[in-house]
Parts: C-alpha cells; sequence; structure tokens
C-alpha cells in the first residue's frame, strides 16, 4: 500500500520545497520507490515533463527537481493543477500540463475547481499505482480558513491521498511557537489526527535553546517535534518570486564562495514586472566569483559585465514598462555580452506583431530593442517541448562544440529579418556578443555555462576562479538537511509501506 507524506506548512516560503526534495532523495538513496506530488501549484517558473498522452506538458519547478531527486522521470502528474499568473488579476489554468484558459480567482473556483480537482485526484490514482511512497507538496498555509472548502493543495490532498502530515514552520521569521501552535488549532480534526509531528526550519544558532518552548508546545498540542533544520540554502531552483525583491529593490545571488568582490563578475538582470523562469539564472549564481544582480528596470548597466534578460509572462507589458524607464537605450549602448531567454529574446528584437494575443494593452505591432534582426508573431498555441540542438561555433559561443539540452515555453514564434547566425538551432539568433534563444535552461549545460562565464571573466580582464564548475548537487544537499535532523522514524516508516 503507498504511504503519503504531505510536507505542509505554516505559511509560504518556510522551506516545504526543499524538504520535499530532501525526503524524495534521503529515501530514493534508501532504495524506496517514491515519487513528488503537488496538487495545485501557483508559479511562472515551469519545468516541461511528459503528460498522460505522451506529449509534453508544464509543471511547477518544484515537482521537476523533486523527480530529479528521487531519479525518477518527472510527470505532469506530479504537478496536475499549475497555475501561472500573467497580470491584472489572470492566471493561465494549465491541467495535467495543457494550458485551459484565462482565469481570474473567482472565476477559476466556479468555472475550474471541479476540473482541477478531478485531474488532481486521477494524477495520485496513477502515481499511487506506481511508487510506494509519495511525497506530496503542500501550498501556503494548511490553516487558511477562508478556503477551506477548496485547499486543493493542502487539504483535499490530505483527504484523497489518506496522507500522514509534517508540519513546518520557518522560526527565521518569528513568533514559530505561535505559528505552530496557531495553525494546529485552525485545521479540522480529522486533518489534525493526520499530523504526525512539527518541523522547525532555518533555525540559526544553538537547537538545545529551543528545548523549553518545544516541550511546551508538544504538552499544549499533543503533537511532537520531529525536528530543527538548521538554516541552509542547498541550492535548489526557487519556485516563485516570493524569493526575489520588489521592483525598486536590489538583490544580488551569488558570490558566498570566497571570491572578493573586486575579482567577481556581475550579470545584470532586469527585474521584469512579470518575471518568469528566473531559475534560469540560478546556474550562473552558483558559479564562484558570480554576482548575478536583479535591477529595478531603471538602474544603471555601469556596472554590469553581462546583461541577461529572462523570461517572462507577459512579454508586451514588460517591453512597455522597460521603455518607460528607459532601460531600451541603456541596453543599446551596453558594450558586454547580452542574452535574451524566451520572452528576453523577443524584446532584443526589431518587432513584435499580432500582441493582442498576449496583452490587454497593444494591439497589431510594437517595436523591440532592434539588437537583433528578428521578428516575433504572437499566436494563440502554446510551443512545450523538450529541446536537444547542435551548437554552432559563433560569438559568445565561439570554441564549443557539441549538443545542449533544455526545454521551450512559449506562445511566439520568431524569423529573421535578414542573414543571421542561429548557432542553438532555427529559434535562436546571434550577432556579435548577442544572443537570443527560446532554450529555457540553457546555463544548465556545464560546457556552455563554463564557456559564458570565462568569456565574461576575460572580457572584464579578471582572473577565472580555478573551482569553476564544481558547484554541490543541491539535492544531496538537501537530503542530507532532513537526514541529519529529522527523526529517523519519519524515514523508517516509509518502509513499511513497501
Amino acid at each position: 500500500m503507498t504511504r503519503t507524506i504531505l510536507v505542509a506548512g505554516t505559511a509560504s516560503h518556510v522551506g516545504k520545497s526543499t524538504v520535499a526534495a530532501g525526503l524524495c532523495h534521503a529515501l530514493a538513496d534508501a532504495g524506496v520507490s517514491v515519487a513528488p506530488f503537488k496538487a495545485q501549484n501557483m508559479s511562472n517558473n515551469a519545468r516541461v515533463a511528459l503528460s498522460p498522452d505522451g506529449d509534453w506538458g508544464e509543471i511547477g519547478v518544484s515537482q521537476f527537481v523533486q523527480a530529479r531527486a528521487a531519479r525518477v522521470p518527472a510527470t505532469t502528474d506530479m504537478n496536475p493543477v499549475l497555475l501561472k499568473p500573467r497580470g491584472d488579476g489572470q492566471s493561465q489554468l494549465v491541467i495535467q500540463g495543457k494550458a485551459v484558459g484565462n482565469f481570474e480567482a473567482g472565476a477559476y473556483y466556479e468555472d475550474g475547481w471541479e476540473q482541477a480537482k478531478s485531474a488532481a485526484e486521477e494524477s495520485f490514482e496513477r502515481l499511487a499505482a506506481e511508487y510506494d511512497v509519495i511525497v506530496a507538496e503542500g501550498a501556503g498555509s494548511i490553516a487558511e480558513i477562508n478556503l477551506a472548502d477548496r485547499d486543493l493543495a493542502n487539504r483535499e490532498t490530505a483527504r484523497f491521498a489518506d496522507a500522514d502530515i509534517l508540519l513546518l514552520g520557518d522560526i527565521e521569521r518569528g513568533g514559530v511557537f505561535a505559528s505552530l501552535y496557531g495553525t494546529l488549532e485552525l485545521m479540522p480534526a480529522e486533518l489534525r489526527e493526520r499530523v504526525i509531528g512539527t518541523v522547525i526550519t532555518k533555525f540559526r544558532g544553538d537547537p538545545s535553546l529551543l528545548d523549553s518552548g518545544l516541550a511546551d508546545l508538544e504538552a499544549r498540542t499533543g503533537v511532537p517535534c520531529l525536528g530543527v533544520l538548521p538554516y541552509d540554502d542547498p541550492g535548489l531552483p526557487e519556485e516563485d518570486s516570493v524569493s526575489l525583491p520588489t521592483e525598486t529593490e536590489l538583490a544580488v545571488w551569488g558570490t558566498d564562495d570566497g571570491i572578493f568582490e573586486p575579482d567577481a563578475i556581475t550579470i545584470a538582470v532586469p527585474r521584469l514586472p512579470h518575471i518568469s523562469n528566473f531559475t534560469d539564472l540560478e546556474p550562473l549564481a552558483a558559479e564562484p566569483g558570480v554576482r548575478v544582480a536583479f535591477v529595478p528596470l531603471d538602474d544603471s548597466l555601469d556596472t554590469a559585465d553581462a546583461v541577461v534578460l529572462p523570461g517572462t509572462k507577459n512579454t508586451v507589458d514588460d517591453l512597455l514598462a522597460l521603455r518607460d524607464a528607459g532601460f531600451g537605450e541603456r541596453i543599446c549602448a551596453f558594450d558586454g555580452p547580452v542574452v535574451g531567454i524566451c520572452g528576453g529574446f523577443q524584446l532584443l528584437g526589431d518587432r513584435l506583431t499580432n500582441v493582442e494575443v498576449e496583452s490587454t494593452r497593444e494591439r497589431g505591432a510594437i517595436q523591440g530593442f532592434g539588437l537583433l534582426p528578428v521578428t516575433t508573431e504572437f499566436l494563440p498555441e502554446k510551443r512545450v517541448t523538450r529541446t536537444t540542438c547542435e551548437v554552432d561555433d559563433h560569438g559568445l559561443l565561439a570554441g564549443l562544440s557539441g549538443t545542449v539540452t533544455g526545454y521551450e515555453i512559449h506562445m511566439g514564434r520568431t524569423s529573421a529579418a535578414g542573414s543571421v547566425a542561429r548557432p542553438l538551432g532555427p529559434e535562436s539568433a546571434a550577432t556579435g556578443s548577442i544572443l537570443g534563444t527560446y532554450l529555457h535552461g540553457l546555463f544548465e549545460n556545464e560546457s556552455l555555462r563554463r564557456s559564458f562565464v570565462e568569456g565574461i571573466f576575460s572580457a572584464a580582464g579578471k582572473q577565472v576562479p580555478n573551482a569553476l564548475g564544481t558547484t554541490d548537487d543541491p539535492a544531496d544537499r538537501a537530503a542530507r538537511l532532513v537526514m541529519e535532523n529529522l527523526d529517523s522514524d519519519v524515514i523508517a516508516g516509509c518502509f513499511d509501506s513497501q
């Protein structure tokens, strides 16, 4: 009989994805047949996985990474319902990998909820028939009483999966005991009975300092604490923009490696209002001496050694926002390497046509930044696929050969207005130090990433770090975090299902 563990939380961003990935990896290492599951996700960081009909579909990045941690192929059953925010209070609804429409929140619960719930139950049953353990991830807080009758990722999953619940609370936010106690009090009795224990995450210091509080909490609730996880970021991809700053703030990823700032390089990334798949930048930030700076749209590029324009859920509106902030003039004057990925590629072109497919603000055609001689036509059909392409030695990719892999998720088709190099296949373009591609996951290809980073160091006149390309496996780090700090009975109990 399949056992399901639901990793739930007192709030968003308390470490659910990390703990779920760590459990998947630890169980896989122990020989357990395990798969991840999240009934409903909201994220613009999507990956491509196989759907039940054998075609490609979209799932949230966390379940893709958790499948890799579990050493099993990712499928859309692992995240059957995905909501992708697109602005103006709407989200695109993706069910079992396929986009089925755009909904405002109220309309989704009226018109899409029953379909979503049925799809989630179907997907779970398929996984349960194949795997001995399912590690399910909740969403936000399991105690959102205003969503009590429509909480698909938490309450409904616990019920139809007959799940045991691990309840996580983030101590770094403050008030963790109140958060755990209040969450347990607000949970309905039949779900509270499923809670096998609490876990405190992101603790800095001596865990013995928590002993009296944990004893009091256990006495008040009757629920044991099964672990205190120290603060540690294993480097797993972030699921949503909660991890990024607001548009007026500056965030920097990377350089936590002993490299002095004057010896580091800076890759500037405009913090787009509708940014998506910014996880494309995480492999770069993990390299020694590389700073990935998410900068406000009106920020100077004077300190940047390279610029990457990331994906966007709304290319047209983000182009207008960049233009209003004067970014167009600055990017055209920038003389370093520039890479545009997916929506960023579209922004770099001459023109975007049929824009009413994507935007409610514009119709017809608008001008891009004109750094690549290409035109993008928006079409209603979305392209979702895994891609492997030959690398053509050109410009930023000089000296490279062989193949690279990644995935595509986009609605536009981009064609060249004239002769242009296509170093990453027909849906790419390059001129000199400017490169555009639809290939998400580009920098997960080690040889390409290393060549790109070395080129930036060289252009900046800085020494390439010796440790380039030697980053740890984030899944291994997450598994160690869980195994070394979570009650071993949680892991041992999973063998009872086999």
